[in-house]
C-alpha cells in the first residue's frame, strides 16, 4: 500500500521558528490519515504462516529489547527474519546466486515500511536498523517503530566482484533485487501484523542512495517517500573517473603511494586557498563555504595557490600537479570532447581523510577497478585482471574502454548505464503521478560522486517541471562533509522525519538542522572538526538553490543566526 499517517521523532525546524522561505512555490499541505500501529503475531510462526513465490525463511527469532542498539541508542524488541528469495544456478559461470535479506519487525510496530537501502558493490546483509541518513547513526527507524527490511542485492561478498559475469546478477544489483524484495516484504509485514504498512519508504546513502534514485524512477507506485544521500546515480561514469584520475595522479607521485601525488599537507593548502576566496561569500568567515556554486566562480586553482618554483614542500603545488587537479576536477572527457564523468567542485573539505581514502586507496584496490572489470563494462573483462587491479586502473583507456559503459554484448543484454541508473532521472514522471516524495542530500566534499552532478540533475528536474519540482522533490547540499559524512562539517540531521511529515501531514521541509559531531556526540566525535568550532555547532541545510546566510548578529555558531536565501 502507498500513500497515508503521522507522528515521528523530529529534528526538522519548523519554517516559522526562523522565518526560512520556501525554494519555489508553497505547496499546500495535505493531512493524511495517520498510520495505524500494531502488535506482531508469533514470530517463530512465521517461517511456517508465510508464502511468497521462491522465498524461503531461515531464521525467525525475537531479539530482547536492549540487545541491539545503534550509536548508543537502545532498540526494542524484535522480530529477526533472515531468508533468500530467487535462488538459482547461474549458465554462465555456474554459481548459485539468491537474494539474501533480513528483516527487522518490532513487536510494537508504527505501521510503517523502510527499506534500507546498501552501499558500495553490496553482497552483504547488513542489519536493518533503518540508520538511513549518511552522517546521522543515532537515527535509525527500527528504535521509531518502522519494519526495516535490507538485502545483499542478489549476490554474497564471496561472489564479489564476478558475479558481475552473470547477467541476472548485474540487473539484481542495479534494480531487479529491490523490485523482487518490495512486494514479498509487504506480504511479510501483512503476515506478521494482520495488516499492510500504511506508508512504505526507502533510504540510503552512496549506492543506496543510488538505489532510492532509481526507485523512485521505477517503482514509484511502491514507496511514499524516498530518502536519497549522496547518491552515485551515474555510479559507472563515477568508476571511469576514479581509473582516469589513477593514471592522472600516477604523473605525480613521488613513491608506490598514489597520496604522494597530492599529500595531505598539499591538500590543506588548496583548501585554505578555497576558504580564503570563498568562505565570506555567505555573510561569515566560518570554514563552511555555503554558496559552493559562486565559490567555483571565484576560487582559480591556478592563480590562487602557489607554484612552486622548487621541490615540493606543501606550501606550493607543482605545474603538473595543478594541471592534473584541475584536469581531474573539470570531469573526464574523451578524445571527442564527449563527457564522461561530471566535474566536482573545489570546497574545503578535500584534506579530509574520507576524500584520500576514496580517490588513493579505493581507487586501485578492491572499489573501483573490479566494479569497472566485471559490472560495468560489456562485455566483463577476465578473472584474471583480479590480480593486479592498479594494473588493470593504469591500462583503463577511456576512448577504447569508456564506451563499454554505454554497451551491450550477449548475454549482456542491458549496459551499465542503463541498469544503474534512474531512467529519466531528470523527468520522475511516476513520481509527480503517484504523489511521492523525494528528498535528496548530498556533501560538497565528496570525493567519488559529485555534488555539481546531482545539482545539475535537480536543476534539469525543475526546468521539465516547468520551474518547479518543489512540490515533490527537494535537495540539500551540505557544505564540506564527504562522502555520507565525515569531513569539516555539520553532518548530522534527520531527514528521515522531514519526509515522513512531509509525506503524511503535508509539512514541505525547508531549512533542516545539521549539527557537528563535536565531544560528547552519540554517533561519534569527527575528527576533523576544525579547532574553534563549537562541539555542537549547527547550521541550516537549505532547500537548493537557496544557501544558509549569516544574518550579521547572533551566534554564528547556531543555525538561528542564519537564514536560506538565494546566492
Amino acid at each position: 500500500m502507498a500513500r497515508q499517517p503521522a507522528l515521528l521523532l523530529g529534528t526538522a525546524i519548523a519554517t516559522t521558528l526562523y522565518g526560512w522561505a520556501t525554494t519555489e512555490a508553497a505547496t499546500p499541505p495535505a493531512q493524511r490519515s495517520p498510520a495505524q500501529s500494531a502488535v506482531i503475531r508469533s514470530c517463530a510462526e512465521l517461517p511456517t504462516r508465510f508464502g511468497f513465490p521462491r522465498t524461503s525463511l531461515q531464521v525467525a527469532t525475537v531479539v530482547p529489547g536492549g540487545n541491539a542498539a545503534v550509536a548508543g541508542q537502545p532498540i526494542g524488541p524484535h522480530c529477526l527474519v533472515q531468508g533468500k528469495m530467487n535462488e538459482r544456478v547461474s549458465p554462465v559461470d555456474g554459481q548459485t546466486y539468491a537474494i539474501g535479506f533480513e528483516m527487522r519487525l518490532p513487536v510494537e510496530w508504527n505501521g510503517r515500511f523502510l527499506y534500507q537501502g546498501n552501499g558500495g558493490i553490496d553482497g552483504a546483509v547488513v542489519p536493518a536498523f533503518g540508520a538511513v541518513n549518511g552522517g546521522a547513526a543515532a537515527t535509525n527507524a527500527l528504535a521509531q517503530g518502522f519494519a526495516v527490511i535490507s538485502s545483499d542485492a542478489g549476490h554474497s561478498g564471496a561472489q564479489n566482484p564476478l558475479f558481475g559475469l552473470d547477467p541476472q546478477a548485474r540487473l539484481d544489483y542495479g534494480y531487479q533485487a529491490v523490485g523482487s524484495l518490495t512486494p514479498m516484504a509487504k506480504a511479510l509485514i501483512r503476515s506478521a501484523y494482520d495488516k499492510d504498512p500504511d506508508y512504505s519508504y526507502i533510504g540510503g546513502c552512496s549506492n543506496g542512495g543510488r538505489h532510492v534514485m532509481v526507485a523512485a524512477a521505477r517503482y514509484a507506485e511502491q514507496y511514499d517517500g524516498f530518502l536519497a544521500g549522496d547518491p552515485g546515480f551515474n555510479l559507472p561514469q563515477s568508476a571511469l573517473a576514479q581509473l582516469y584520475a589513477v593514471q592522472q595522479y600516477s604523473r605525480v607521485t613521488t613513491s608506490q603511494d598514489l597520496a604522494s601525488g597530492f599529500t595531505l599537507p598539499e591538500r590543506q593548502l588548496v583548501s585554505n586557498a578555497v576558504l580564503a576566496k570563498c568562505d565570506a561569500l555567505d555573510g561569515a568567515k566560518d570554514g563552511l563555504v555555503q554558496s559552493i556554486a559562486k565559490c567555483q566562480k571565484t576560487f582559480n586553482l591556478a592563480r590562487d595557490v602557489a607554484t612552486c618554483k622548487g621541490e615540493r614542500d606543501g606550501t606550493c603545488l607543482s605545474a603538473d600537479q595543478k594541471d592534473v587537479i584541475g584536469k581531474l576536477f573539470a570531469g573526464v572527457r574523451d578524445a571527442k570532447g564527449k563527457k564522461l564523468s561530471p566535474p566536482f567542485p573545489f570546497d574545503s573539505g578535500i584534506a579530509g581523510a574520507n576524500w584520500a581514502d576514496w580517490k588513493f586507496v579505493a581507487s586501485v584496490t578492491n572499489r573501483d577497478p573490479p566494479a569497472m572489470a566485471f559490472i560495468f563494462q560489456s562485455p566483463p573483462a577476465d578473472a584474471s585482471v583480479l590480480r593486479d587491479m592498479r594494473g588493470f586502473a593504469m591500462g583503463f583507456d577511456v576512448n577504447r574502454d569508456g564506451p563499454k559503459i554505454f554497451a551491450t554484448a550477449a548475454p549482456y543484454n542491458e549496459a551499465a548505464m542503463s541498469f544503474m541508473t534512474p531512467p529519466n532521472a531528470t523527468q520522475m514522471a511516476d513520481l509527480k503521478r503517484t504523489g511521492g516524495k523525494l528528498l535528496v542530500y548530498h556533501g560538497t566534499s565528496d570525493p567519488i560522486f559529485s555534488s555539481s552532478d546531482t545539482a545539475a540533475w535537480y536543476d534539469g528536474l525543475r526546468k521539465s517541471s516547468r520551474g518547479d519540482a518543489s512540490g515533490f522533490a527537494r535537495y540539500y547540499e551540505v557544505p564540506g562533509m564527504n562522502h555520507c559524512r565525515g569531513g569539516p562539517a555539520t553532518d548530522q540531521f534527520d531527514m528521515l522525519t522531514s519526509l515522513v511529515n512531509w509525506v503524511e501531514k503535508g509539512e514541505a521541509p525547508e531549512a533542516i538542522v545539521a549539527t557537528a559531531r563535536g565531544a560528547g556526540n552519540p554517533a561519534g566525535v569527527n575528527p576533523e572538526l576544525p579547532a574553534g568550532w563549537a562541539a555542537d555547532r549547527s547550521r541550516p541545510l537549505c532547500p537548493y538553490p537557496q544557501i544558509a546566510r549569516y544574518d550579521g548578529k547572533g551566534d554564528s555558531e547556531k543555525a538561528s543566526s542564519f537564514s536560506c536565501k538565494r546566492p
